[in-house]
This record gives C-alpha cells, structure tokens and sequence, in this order.
C-alpha cells in the first residue's frame, strides 16, 4: 500500500516538474523606434535678379536732335530731297501746307494768269500757311522749296517772315526742272532778318546718297 502512494506520489511530482520546466519565453522583438515625421523644408527664397543700376537712379531720355529739315513741296520732287536729308541727318521733318493748295493748273507756266504766276508776279503775295511749325529747340534748319519763274515760291516768304530764327543755322536747298538757286537763299534770308542763311544749293531729283552726304557735310 505504502508503495503504491509512494509510486502516486513520485508521478504526481513529475508531472508538475514536467509542467514548470517549459522553455523560457521569447521577449518580444524590439521593433524599430518610429521616426518621426520629418518636417517639410522651409520654402527656399528666389534669388533676387540684380538690378541694372541707373545712372543717378534714374533713365534719361533721349537725346535731342536739334536739327529741323522744313520744306515746301507742290509736286513731290521737294519733298522726296527733304525726306532723305531728314534720313541722313536723323532730323525732325516738317512740311509748309498752304492753306489753298496749289494744283496742277496753278503751275501752268504757259499762262500768265495762273495762280502761281500771278504771285511771282507779285513780290508782296505772301500765301497763308494752314500750320504751324515751331522752330524752338532747334539749332540748324534745312529749307527746303522749289523754283517757280528764278525764284523761290512766296509762300516761302510766309514762312521766314513769320518765324524767329536768332541762334539758327539755315541750309536753304532747292529743286528745279533747269533753273540755279540763284540768290534764293540769301534773299529769304533778308526776308526774315534774324539767323544766319547760307545760300542756297540746287539739288537734283536724282542725285546719290553718297552725293547729298558729301553736301550736307559741305554744310555743317
């Protein structure tokens, strides 16, 4: 009997042996400690783009070109003269408008009772001028005009009559079918009384650039 507790007791003993001697438990992995959360970069400036510097802090305007070419021109041919020197000269350009306008029977030189002869006729015609052209600011003026009959047409008087030309330069240039300048310039120059005109050179249609550089710089 004492055996058999005996025996009891030994298989009771290794079953709670058999029930603490489990294999050891695992710690759990360590995870990786979570990053934080990286904060978004501060935006980055744009680079300022220099700025040119500007002389005395502010651009000047352009230079003035004190040269004026005026002229006066009832078929064209004066006018397309006028035009290139203003071209080569950088110039300002002005036209004298008459206040009537002369038209083709006006310059008929075979009738002595046309319009345009009737006023060569009469050195005190003086034909309106429907413009006006300033001359302030300017230092040279090119004088532009055809010849009617030897002599400049009158409204050209008009024009010198009624303008002020102290401290002005005035290069008096003309067009014609076969007449010379003859004194055209420095009767005009009479006329207005005021700036210094130099006599006037005729100046054919046709004539190169070349040719009316070499003369305007003839001039200046």
């Amino acid at each position: 009997m004492k055996k058999a507790v005996l025996v009891l007791l030994l298989l009771a003993f290794l079953f709670v042996c058999a029930g603490c001697g489990s294999a050891p438990v695992q710690a759990p992995s360590e995870a990786p400690a979570p990053t934080p959360a990286e904060a978004p970069a501060p935006p980055q400036e744009p680079e300022s783009t220099p700025q040119p510097e500007s002389e005395e802090g502010e651009s000047k305007e352009e230079e003035h070109n004190p040269i004026l070419v005026v002229y006066f021109s009832a078929t064209g041919t004066t006018r397309g003269i006028a035009e290139r020197i203003a071209s080569l000269t950088g110039a300002d350009l002005a036209e004298i408008i008459p206040a009537e306008p002369y038209t083709a029977d006006d310059l008929s030189y075979n009738d002595r009772t046309t319009r345009a002869t009737v006023e060569q006729n009469t050195p005190d015609a003086r034909p309106e001028i429907a413009n006006e052209i300033p001359l302030d600011g300017y230092t040279t003026v090119y004088l532009g005009y055809p010849i009617w009959w030897g002599q400049a047409p009158r409204i050209m008087s008009s024009f010198v009559e009624s303008h002020d030309f102290t401290g002005v330069t005035v290069i008096p240039f003309c067009t014609s079918g076969s007449s010379g300048a003859g004194r055209t310039g420095e009767t005009l120059g009479e006329q207005a009384g005021t700036g210094t005109f130099l006599p006037s050179t005729r100046l054919s249609a046709g004539i190169s650039d070349s040719d009316l550089q070499d003369w305007i710089d003839s001039r200046s």
